[in-house]
């Protein structure tokens, strides 16, 4: 698990305070803190359950984020980190299936959902083939998003 922490980073006129991370981030980099944004003068990180913070800088106070479906949105939406996830996760897609390609779905899986098309032969083999790839890649985007406590 991982858990967001909140704190407001710290200036003088030639220095910024900013949170303290490990050093050591343990095999495969599985205890990498990852500074997630900063939204009205809040800077949000990522911060494995398993890693030991060093002592802060006196400056600054990092706590637990009090995470909402308001927030987790704002930070998402915030994050270059949750943004390369999606862009990752729709290159996934996109290394099989084009734009056109899921439009073409779309319009098929909608038309059968309304009774509106009937599929022609081989179309929901490949509508469901097409669903079980982007599922594959949308899980992945959601470990990824997991990994950061999103």
């Amino acid at each position: 698990m991982t858990s967001i922490y909140a704190y407001q980073k710290h200036s003088y006129e030639h220095t910024i305070i900013q949170m303290a991370l490990p050093d050591r981030q343990g095999v495969d980099d599985i205890l990498r803190c990852t500074e997630l944004c900063t939204i009205d003068g809040v800077t949000y990180v990522a911060v494995p359950d398993a890693a030991v913070l060093p002592e802060q800088p006196s400056e600054i106070t990092p706590q637990p984020a009090a995470l909402g479906d308001d927030l987790i949105a704002k930070i998402k939406a915030a994050s270059p980190h949750i943004q390369l996830i999606y862009t990752r996760t729709e290159a996934k897609i996109r290394e099989r299936y084009s734009a056109s390609d899921e439009a073409k779905y779309a319009r098929i899986g909608v038309g059968v959902a309304l009774g509106a098309y009937t599929f022609g032969e081989g179309e929901q083999a490949e509508l469901l083939e097409f669903g079980a790839w982007c599922e594959t890649a949308r899980q992945w985007g959601r470990d990824e998003r997991a990994k950061l406590g999103l």
